[in-house]
């Protein structure tokens, strides 16, 4: 297993790590999947076997039951894992059980501890961006909570540039910890992220911490041209937030993949993986399973590599023309080599 430098920090960390998304199976998220603890452990032993040492869970996962299954199946090797999990959505109905408030990070932070059953978490992550608390009472909330050995470092997810940069231009201000990572959605069908947030982890050192690599669960391989919808599968239940994407263009986005996996004797999904893994600034891909033939099938993403010319062939197929300003930025190369100034 390769480990990676989470972006501007000593903290390292495998390029696959395992998303708990699928424990539990409760409320709104109970499509994903229903992994109990049994199953999860089974689950953790294969990861740990293959040098992912990385879990990643979020209270709202389950209402917070994919944080106590995970709990449970790490009982007893906590010194073996690494911990990764997200607050900010609304957790309770009570009043501030939501947002990035010092009242409700700290104890979402408590409540996560308890749940996973560790005094601490490796890396703790903003889920969303909370525009009513100001970003000086988020990070010296953070910054407590690390002085006190609750948390070790911080990222955000699903920010804007603006939001991730104003926080970093705090954080610097004042002294407080940095974000170093940016858990992001990026795959070959949902490829935005480049636009903004990709330069700004490279200029400022915030690693990207992957999640649905997959383009939720398009690019398993079961999507071809004519082809019906598999029974099972997370857009029946989550079509609702599902970023939308053309046929046509999904079609061809897999028609490269196929055209790869005859090359290379790869499955789609591990060719899909091994291309985030080439991309700048990606520290780990968070990978999900239902089950061990997916997790044993996700897992063959690395030891390899694809040539330069299938990359080539995967990012013409996947290209599309950026938002302004980044289409009138590309012809400024001169100055401003896009996407990927150092």
């Amino acid at each position: 297993m390769e480990y990676r430098q989470l972006g501007r920090s000593g903290f390292t960390v495998p390029v696959l790590s395992f998303g708990t998304g699928t424990f539990g199976g409760k409320g709104g998220l109970a499509g994903w999947g229903s992994t109990q603890a049994e199953e999860a452990t089974r689950l953790v032993d294969i990861c740990l076997e293959h040098g992912v040492t990385l879990f990643d869970s979020a209270d709202i996962y389950s209402g917070g039951a994919a944080e106590e299954v995970l709990g449970a199946a790490i009982k007893g090797r906590r010194d073996k894992v690494l911990i990764s999990t997200k607050a900010t959505f609304r957790s309770a109905k009570e009043a501030n059980a939501v947002g990035s408030s010092r009242y409700h990070l700290t104890r979402a932070v408590e409540s996560a501890l308890k749940r996973l059953g560790t005094d601490h978490i490796d890396l703790f992550q903003l889920h969303g961006y909370d525009a009513m608390t100001p970003p000086e009472e988020v990070l010296s909330t953070l910054d407590g909570l690390i002085r006190a050995g609750k948390i070790g470092y911080i990222g955000v997810s699903n920010f804007s540039g603006w939001h991730l940069m104003k926080a970093l231009a705090v954080a610097d201000r004042y002294g407080f910890p940095r974000y170093v990572a940016n858990q992001t959605y990026y795959s070959l069908i949902g490829r935005e992220y480049e636009w903004e947030l990709l330069p700004l982890g490279l200029d400022q050192g915030v690693g990207a911490v992957v999640w649905s690599p997959l383009g939720w669960g398009r690019l398993t391989g079961k999507i071809r041209r004519g082809g019906k919808l598999p029974e099972q599968s997370r857009r029946h239940t989550t079509a609702d937030i599902v970023p939308p994407v053309e046929d046509e263009y999904l079609y061809r986005v897999v028609d490269a993949l196929d055209a790869v996996a005859e090359e290379t004797q790869k499955t789609v999904p591990q060719i899909a993986l091994n291309w985030l893994l080439q991309r700048p600034t990606v520290a780990t891909i968070v990978i999900g399973a239902r089950d061990e033939k997916q997790l044993k099938d996700n897992l063959g993403a690395i030891g390899w590599n694809l040539t330069p010319e299938q990359v080539a062939k995967l990012d013409a197929a996947s290209a599309r023309t950026p938002a302004y300003p980044y289409w009138h930025q590309k012809q400024f190369v001169e100055r401003n080599p896009f996407p990927t100034r150092v």
